[in-house]
């Protein structure tokens, strides 16, 4: 996501954040165009978020979110037990809830043989939302709460 041939570019490490001093980062964040959030664990990822603070500027930014694999999988409600690797201290699969649907990235990837349509549909029998199921030429796009899916590939949406 680096080599996108953005203007400039900064990394915010999240884990560090709650030791350093928010005058000394929050100025960046809010002039930020875009943010751009890799993948990695979602629980992880999420618990960060919460604990930097940056979730709950999130409202207030006017910064574009692009999030790949966790980095979208954390603006949903929930991401199910299967994507639970670290646990948080809640023992939940509870994210950050910007957006009323899960998601199940890297449909048929060839590096997660697990992630195959059979085993997203049980994973999304089991959620009390929507649920898109989206391969790795898929994106999702919200807009002011209208979703849009945007794929040369394959994806699927399960509703409860």
């Amino acid at each position: 996501m680096c080599e996108l041939g953005w203007k400039s570019l900064g990394v915010l490490e999240l884990t560090a954040l709650p030791s350093i001093d928010k005058a000394l980062w929050l100025p960046a964040v809010q002039e930020a165009d875009v943010l751009l959030v890799n993948g990695g664990d979602p629980m992880y990822l999420c618990y960060w978020m919460q604990q930097s603070g940056l979730a709950d500027l999130l409202p207030s930014l006017r910064a574009l979110w692009v999030g790949l694999s966790a980095g979208s999988m954390i603006m949903t409600p929930r991401i199910g037990e299967e994507f639970v690797g670290w646990k948080p201290p809640t023992g939940k699969d509870e994210t950050l809830g910007r957006v009323d649907f899960s998601i199940f990235p890297h449909l048929d990837n060839p590096d997660l043989p697990q992630n195959t349509m059979a085993t997203a549909e049980k994973w999304a029998a089991k959620l009390a939302n929507p649920a898109y199921v989206i391969d790795d030429q898929t994106a999702i796009k919200v807009v002011d709460g209208a979703t849009e899916v945007v794929s040369e590939g394959h994806w699927k949406l399960f509703t409860p």
